[in-house]
Order: structure tokens, then sequence, then C-alpha cells
């Protein structure tokens, strides 16, 4: 019986220990996400980048899978899109190589560390490192190293409000020499005042979603671009 007992215990604990290989915990990351065909929801974007001041504004974001993706925004239009679609689709799309690293506590949540190389050579993208939550199998943190546009984060936080694990809000932090400011806002600065008081300095974006509407279907014309 002690036998029968032990056994029990030991298959439960391997049961719930962490899988380690990179591959299984990715595919288990994209059958999550490919749960959700499509969605809708408003965004609330506060900027913290030097050199702009601008007040929060509202905007509303389209997704269709795997990587159609269509923001619209009145009262401002410097968005980030490369923080903007944090899908997995976009984030490891192509060949790859993925190496796990370690696991590591984020926001009380532990979450195994993942690198993923592009086997291509032409890819914009050199290197990412993504923390992902294996309970869930979403992603918590994304770091990526571009060839143009340098390194930027990507912080995801989950309010459990909808059962597709979508984020209810969004960090994005970049390298704020890397961007290009628009006309509006760099005409009363010099470039070489820019330059100075830009490098080496972060940017964030912060994004809040409410309102999801998932699943609900999203006609292909949201995306096509209007000339």
């Amino acid at each position: 019986m002690k036998k029968v007992i032990y056994l029990i215990i030991l298959l439960f604990t391997a049961a719930m220990a962490q899988i380690k290989d990179p591959d299984i915990i990715l595919n288990n990351v994209k059958k999550a996400s490919e749960r959700v065909k499509d969605y809708q929801a408003n965004v609330r974007i506060k900027l913290d980048i030097p050199f702009i001041k601008a007040p929060d504004s509202d905007a509303k974001i389209y997704f269709k899978a795997p990587d159609k993706m269509h923001i619209e925004s009145k009262t401002f239009a410097l968005l980030p899109k490369e923080g903007m679609d944090f899908s997995p689709a976009a984030l490891l799309k192509g060949n790859y190589t993925a190496i796990y690293v370690k696991e590591e506590m984020i926001d009380g949540i532990k979450a195994s560390v993942v690198k993923v190389i592009p086997n291509n050579e032409k890819s914009e993208v050199i290197l990412s490192t993504l923390w992902i939550d294996q309970k869930t199998s979403t992603i918590r943190k994304v770091e990526t190293t571009a060839k143009v546009n340098g390194t930027f984060v990507i912080e995801l936080k989950y309010d459990g409000k909808n059962q597709y694990n979508l984020p209810s809000n969004l960090v994005f932090t970049f390298n704020a020499d890397r961007i290009s400011l628009p006309k509006a806002f760099s005409d009363n600065n010099t470039e070489g005042a820019k330059k100075k008081e830009i490098k080496s300095r972060q940017g964030r974006v912060y994004i809040t979603y409410t309102n999801y509407i998932i699943n609900k279907g999203i006609s292909d014309s949201i995306f096509e671009k209007k000339k």
C-alpha cells in the first residue's frame, strides 16, 4: 500500500513539474493562442517618450489570425506596431532554434525563460527571449533584439476576465534614439539637441485593453490599406 501511495505521489510530482523542452513549451503557447481567431478591443495609450508630450489617447485595435492587425486612432497616430502585436504568430514565425534557459519569477509567477533564434539570416530579428507561464501557456514578457530597431521589451499583464487569456495591460519599452520623431513633435528642437537628449534614453508606451470582442468575426476589408 505504501508503495502505491509513493508511486502516486511520484507521478503527481512529475506531472506538476515544469516542462523544460523549449519546443514543447512554445508549441503549447501556439496551441493556446490558436483559440483566438479574431478580436477587437478598445485601448488607452499613455506615452513616456523623450521630446514627445502628448495627452493620453484612445484607439481601437483589430486582430485576425494568423497575423493581421489594424489600429484606428482619431487623436494620435504614433503607435508602436512591434509592441502592439504580441501574438505567437508574430513572435514565432519562420524557422528558429529554441533554447530553454531557466525558471524565473515574474510578477509572482514562475515563468520559463526560452530564447528563440531565427535560422534565417535575412530575418530582422536577431534574438528573442520569452518568459512563459506554463500553467496558462501565456507569454508574460518578451525581449527582442532587432537589426534596425535595437532592443525592445514587451511586458504583459492579465486580469483573467476573458477565457482566452488576452492581456489587460501592456508596457512597450524601446530605445528612444532608434525612433523617428514626427515633424509635429520635432519642429521646435534642433537635430543636434534631439540626438544629445535622446541618446541612450528609453521610451515607454503603456497600453490598457478593455471591451474585448473575441471570435465574432472581422471582415478582411478592415485590414486593407486605405489609399
